[in-house]
């Protein structure tokens, strides 16, 4: 099969085109080309394309806008038109489902495919050489948006933490919580990402309404006990060992997203969510979706 990326730069890191790089060698491995789309058989188009549908097509969506700081239905509007014509959708998440299908309404064919790590990758990668005697080693990392929450995970971290606990905090950060169990890493590669994740007993993810985060299903994927919020799509890929904190559930009425609640630590829920990571899994599922369509 010709797979055309749609809307792919594989140039960036930002999280959709991140998880395309993953799949790249996936797709080749079970004799896939990648194409342009003159040549290809289907589209696989990430997000939104800017052109009208010429071949089969599968619209992959993390979720939509819904910030009412923003002109969210503009935003949407190129989004909902992709979604509109493309043969069948792949959602991230079940919480990424729900939220497109109550904007857009159901779509006539999709299935939900959670994001998965490069486990041959991360065996590659070794751990961060670190002194662990006597402490834990905490990390977190994103795109720091108020979203994010980021000052939810070092709280979290410093109502938690024993006495020579280190936070290392990965991705730009404008106002910079100090103390002395805090390290700030900037933006630094994927190779070193996995090394931290490797050294982490636990990472914090404590974002409100993120859909399928590629940060949290590497760290789990690296040993990581992950800690995250019960809103999105976070605990569906955060495995059943993972640490989830309860908050309000969501009606899907546009809000306000760079104002997110607090959170109180003390509500804990069991996580029953317990989906596959494996890149290669991963991507024959992404096959089978094209081939259904062709």
């Amino acid at each position: 099969m010709k797979i055309f990326l749609e809307n792919v730069n594989l140039n960036s890191n930002g999280g959709p085109n991140s998880f395309a790089k993953k799949l790249i060698p996936s797709f080749t491995a079970e004799g896939h080309s990648l194409e342009d789309v003159d040549s290809a058989d289907v589209s696989l188009c990430f997000i939104e394309s800017p052109r009208s549908k010429t071949i089969p097509r599968i619209q992959r969506l993390d979720g939509i806008y819904y910030n009412i700081r923003f002109n969210f239905e503009q935003q949407n509007r190129n989004i909902k038109r992709t979604y509109d014509e493309s043969d069948s959708v792949i959602f991230q998440s079940e919480y990424g489902k729900n939220l497109v299908q109550t904007f857009f309404g159901e779509h006539r064919k999709s299935a939900v495919i959670h994001n998965g790590a490069d486990l041959r990758a991360i065996s590659n990668v070794k751990q961060l050489p670190i002194n662990k005697e006597g402490r834990k080693i905490w990390s977190c990392a994103a795109s720091w948006r108020p979203h994010k929450r980021l000052s939810e995970n070092i709280r979290y971290f410093l109502e938690h933490k024993g006495p020579d606990d280190l936070l290392m905090v990965a991705g730009d950060v404008q106002n910079k919580l100090t103390d002395s169990g805090i390290c700030y890493l900037g933006n630094i590669s994927q190779d070193r990402l996995y090394s931290i994740y490797k050294a982490s007993d636990y990472f914090l993810h404590l974002a409100w309404l993120d859909c399928c985060p590629n940060v949290v299903v590497d760290a789990r994927a690296c040993g990581a006990t992950v800690i995250c919020a019960s809103s999105g799509g976070s605990k569906e890929i955060a495995g059943p060992n993972s640490i989830v904190i309860e908050e309000e559930p969501w009606d899907f009425t546009p809000l306000d997203l760079y104002d997110p609640p607090k959170l109180n630590f003390d509500n804990k829920l069991n996580n029953l969510c317990d989906s596959g990571y494996d890149i290669d899994d991963i991507a024959k599922r992404y096959i089978n979706q094209m081939e259904e369509i062709l």
